[in-house]
């Protein structure tokens, strides 16, 4: 089927960034691995590449493109060549919305330059150690000091991916109390410098799957935060973290439906050289029937995450409806590389071969920026359910 989501310009960018992987990336990806993150001076690479400014206007250092396309395009080619970029997926991806939507003219002269250039990579902390999906229920706090010139921030963070690398850090705090009518009242948005006094990584975490995305802990002790980094309005942060949640979970859907298309191409590649029985693994039927099953989903997958990708482009994918685009790409996903994995066979489980860690990479994917179950109660609700 003829996929018209993408024009001659994306297909440009397909070719520059296919030869910078098979040069940059490719020769030194299992360093990174064994390492368990990309080294910093990467990121400095993708910024030289403007991967990092596509979607910021000119008068920041950006190319002015208001599209999700040419990052549709990189996950499509990062997952084809099984390797990723390591944490930097959330410096655009979850970082530039909030800063497009929130921040002042004052601060993007402060911030988009940096984020543009790779010189400030940025994350954003949502998620504490006794909340996980619910948070309405964050303990971190957020008070305004007597003089009232900077908040002072005390709490902890974890599973923050790019949590390592960041130089700023988006910290979402309470600044007032939850109400019983409404447990999302009270939570604000800080961009926090993570050279301030008082914050501090703690450990990095040892994933299942993503070795190379540096992923951490964070503490925060009386950190101060100038009133000037607040983001947004005070006490509207589960707002806007709803508002920006729609393009998070196209993100992942897009990224596993490419990660499912990925592990189709590696497994067919696999049964073609193999040989067992004195014949190739692909002769058999059902080698054949399992490879055609899983191109439908693939098909499937696509049809649903090129639709979510106009939407989003256009301004009009609804949460329920990116909730749906996540649900379905991520199980779709999950059942095509376990099936494309059991035809390698023993050599599946092997992390040499990229459908072994596609398979570790792809199970996170039903859990964060919300669980599969997270997902259907969105579209239940959305139903009248």
């Amino acid at each position: 089927m003829r996929r018209t989501v993408f024009n001659e310009d994306h297909e440009a960018f397909r070719e520059t960034l296919r030869a910078f992987i098979e040069a940059e990336v490719v020769p030194v990806y299992d360093e990174w691995f064994a390492a368990g993150q990309a080294p910093r001076d990467f990121y400095y690479k993708l910024a030289e590449l403007g991967v990092f400014g596509i979607r910021v206007d000119e008068e920041h250092g950006g190319a002015g493109i208001d599209s999700y396309k040419f990052e549709a395009v990189l996950y499509e080619e990062t997952a084809r060549a099984g390797v990723s970029f390591g944490g930097s997926g959330v410096h655009v991806l979850l970082g530039l919305p909030y800063i497009k939507l929130l921040a002042t003219d004052e601060q993007k002269k402060r911030f988009l330059p940096k984020f543009v250039s790779g010189e400030e990579m940025w994350a954003i902390a949502m998620t504490e150690p006794g909340t996980g999906s619910d948070l309405a229920g964050m303990k971190t706090t957020a008070k305004l000091s007597e003089d009232g010139t900077h908040y002072v921030l005390n709490g902890a963070k974890t599973f923050i991916t790019g949590g390592v690398h960041a130089d700023r850090m988006i910290v979402c705090a309470r600044t007032s109390p939850s109400t019983k009518e409404d447990r999302r009242h009270g939570i604000s948005l800080f961009v926090v410098d993570t050279k301030a006094e008082g914050y501090s990584v703690g450990r990095k975490l040892d994933k299942l799957g993503l070795k190379t995305s540096d992923t951490a802990e964070l503490a925060f002790v009386d950190v101060k935060v100038p009133v000037e980094d607040l983001l947004g309005e005070e006490n509207k942060g589960f707002y806007y973290l709803g508002h920006n949640l729609a393009s998070e979970r196209w993100g992942i859907a897009f990224g596993a439906y490419a990660q499912a298309k990925a592990a189709v191409r590696f497994a067919k590649q696999y049964v073609q050289e193999r040989v067992v029985f004195g014949q190739p693994v692909a002769a058999f039927q059902n080698t054949k029937f399992e490879l055609a099953a899983c191109q439908a989903e693939v098909d499937a997958a696509e049809a649903v995450v090129d639709r979510a990708t106009e939407a989003l482009d256009a301004g009009e994918l609804t949460p329920a409806e990116a909730a749906s685009a996540k649900l379905f790409a991520t199980e779709v996903a999950h059942r095509v590389i376990d099936r494309c994995l059991q035809l390698h066979g023993g050599y599946g489980f092997m992390n040499e071969y990229p459908i072994a860690r596609l398979y570790a990479d792809n199970r996170v994917n039903r859990i964060y920026g919300g669980t599969s179950e997270i997902m259907k109660s969105i579209i239940a609700k959305d139903m009248g359910l």
